[in-house]
């Protein structure tokens, strides 16, 4: 599928492991990957994004748990195909785990971390509030939900001022629950990937994400770059058009901030079972897409989706 080139990073397609001959021993076994799935999952949540989402992680994580092999060893034998056959895990999940296969990182959790601080993180957490989550940052130098589980297991949380016996406990629970829960239902079977969404899609949802932000109704993140006092500036919206989920957010690339478009270009990401995609959404300059939105990369599509919504009579003033 095509996608728009853009500098911010998720987790794209990587030439998979076995055909690029790199199929060697994977820098992460099969427990580590699906823990990052499972943090995925949990800060997805957290950003209060659809439980389809959510569950689909949480569905891939325990997949991978149950797994009899090595899912490098899947990969290195059936390449992507191997891991889409397995309960769970579609096209755009089998590129997240093959590219955390190969690499030992998964840029889309290093994006949803950047989003959101530690204090935050831990305070999805129950029985730790604000102020409890800020000492834990600050005393055990952790920022990650698996970082604060290993806390509560090895005895150091125990040592953080106001987490006593029963608190830790419940922190252990929660978290080993969150990591760990099985998929309620059995998960649908996923079809292949459809073509790219129409450009009507991407424009209703790029639509509804300013109008949303405008009014204040998203949730906002404070993004690590370009950002020094750390201000949560950037709304985030999670949405979903039939099977298909969007993420959208104002572009935090140097370029944006360079031509003063922080708050024009939007950033639209599909990432679910079927399929992924990129792409960015501005406002037109030029001919008659001006002061159009426009899909970068599309513009032809646009114009026509622009031409059919006007009435023939209508004439655009000149």
């Amino acid at each position: 599928m095509k996608s728009n080139a853009v500098e911010e990073q998720l987790c794209l397609p990587f030439p998979s492991a076995a055909a690029t001959g790199q199929g060697g021993p994977s820098p992460l076994g099969n427990g580590e990957i699906a823990q990052r799935l499972d943090e995925i999952a949990a800060l997805l949540e957290a950003q209060g994004a659809n439980p389809f989402r959510v569950r689909a992680y949480r569905t891939a994580a325990r997949t991978l748990r149950e797994l009899d092999e090595p899912v490098a060893e899947i990969l290195r034998r059936e390449d992507l195909g191997g891991l889409e056959r397995l309960p769970g895990i579609g096209r755009s999940l089998a590129h997240t785990i093959d590219g955390m296969v190969r690499t030992g990182r998964c840029a889309r959790l290093d994006r949803l971390q950047a989003g959101s601080t530690p204090e935050k993180l831990f305070a999805t957490v129950p029985d730790i509030g604000p102020g409890l989550a800020r000492q834990i940052r600050e005393q055990l130098g952790i920022e990650t939900l698996a970082e604060l589980e290993a806390a509560a297991g090895d005895g150091r949380l125990a040592r953080v001022p106001g987490m006593g016996p029963k608190r830790v406990r419940a922190v252990r629970e929660s978290l080993a629950g969150r990591f760990r829960r099985e998929a309620r239902a059995k998960p649908a079977a996923w079809s292949d990937p459809s073509d790219e969404p129409p450009v009507a899609e991407l424009l209703d949802v790029d639509r509804r994400y300013r109008l949303l932000a405008e009014l204040g109704r998203l949730p906002r993140i404070a993004p690590r770059r370009f950002n020094p006092t750390q201000e949560a500036w950037l709304p985030v919206l999670h949405t979903q058009h039939g099977s298909r989920h969007y993420t959208a957010l104002y572009s935090n690339t140097a370029r944006a901030h360079e031509l003063g478009t922080t708050r024009d270009w939007v950033v639209i990401s599909r990432d679910d079972p079927e399929g992924h995609g990129r792409w960015t959404v501005i406002t037109g300059r030029y001919g008659k897409l001006r002061n159009r939105r426009v899909v970068r990369g599309r513009e032809a599509e646009c114009a026509a989706h622009y031409e059919r919504r006007e009435p023939a009579h209508r004439s655009r003033p000149r």
